[in-house]
């Protein structure tokens, strides 16, 4: 019967939501912990016998196992969104999760690369077909702030370099157009001219961006690029494909780009998320004073 509600929860999330893999991921995960908890309490016939109390343990459970308050809200939220599904469908008649509150998450900030580094990570040796396509990745991934998933499912028909921007979906298949800077272009153009025609095999094959087998590459596979790449440019800090992201953005507003602009390219649905760029320019300026005024 549990088991039942909750694969009938994940029906509609990818039914009518059109949630992406990766938040469906999350969400059977933190699903899976919580339905195994409710189980341990004995309370295995019906979801209409769960209580406040039950949830409120299972959360206090997390903060024991030394969970970090990002992975406990989130939890709560994916906890809330299957409450509320089971009340839509009259599977239970009261919202357990109801005045359950999420704790206040750490405002940390994002890591992101200074513009040496950045210019160092991108001076790459384009000598071969895989160099080209490495190149042309990072330089369209730091143009763009574009996620790592929406970089490797992008098509070549979403790239449209005569107008000069790379059409998107972000996370609930959300549409958005970014637009390129000249070098970007100008990599992307080489890229399509003289590597990836080399790396292809299936001339069918639709994805833009392909693994030296000529098949669409994985998330993985960039991983593993991003990892050399940075060990070659002699960079030692934890770089991820996010921090690409982040770059991109502190950038923007640190040359004075409008807060609401940097949101639409980086397809944030709420400008508080885009505001945590704002405290990461003010850290850095903090930071600049200290170590260059006289007097600081």
């Amino acid at each position: 019967m549990l088991t039942y509600a909750i694969e009938d929860f994940f029906h509609f999330l990818q039914i009518e939501r059109g949630l992406s893999d990766n938040t469906m991921l999350s969400y059977r995960r933190d699903l899976k912990h919580y339905m195994n908890y409710i189980e341990k309490t004995g309370r295995k016939q019906s979801w209409d016998t769960v209580t406040r109390n039950e949830i409120i343990g299972f959360l206090y459970v997390l903060k024991d196992e030394g969970k970090s308050t990002a992975t406990i809200s989130r939890h709560v939220s994916s906890i809330r969104a299957f409450h509320q599904f089971l009340i839509r469908e009259q599977i239970v008649t009261h919202d357990a999760s109801l005045h359950i509150e999420t704790p206040k998450k750490e405002r940390r900030l994002p890591d992101i690369l200074s513009l040496a580094e950045v210019e160092r990570l991108l001076d790459i040796q384009e000598n071969t077909a895989l160099a080209i396509r490495n190149k042309a990745m990072l330089e369209l991934l730091y143009a763009t702030g574009l996620r790592v998933t929406e970089l490797i499912t992008l098509k070549v028909s979403d790239l449209h370099l005569t107008m000069g921007f790379v059409q998107c979906f972000g996370k609930g298949s959300k549409e958005r157009i970014v637009p390129l800077g000249d070098v970007a272009k100008n990599a992307m153009e080489k890229y399509l001219d003289l590597s990836r025609q080399k790396l292809v095999k299936n001339k069918q094959e639709t994805a833009l961006f392909v693994n030296q087998h000529g098949r669409p590459l994985s998330r993985q596979g960039f991983w593993k690029i991003l990892k050399g790449l940075t060990r070659d440019a002699g960079i030692n800090k934890s770089i991820t494909p996010h921090t690409l992201r982040h770059s991109f953005a502190t950038h923007l507003l640190e040359n004075g780009a409008d807060l609401r602009v940097v949101q639409e390219m980086l397809g944030h649905a709420d400008i508080s998320t885009t505001q945590i760029y704002t405290h990461v320019t003010k850290t850095r300026l903090k930071d600049m004073y200290k170590a260059h005024h006289p007097r600081a």
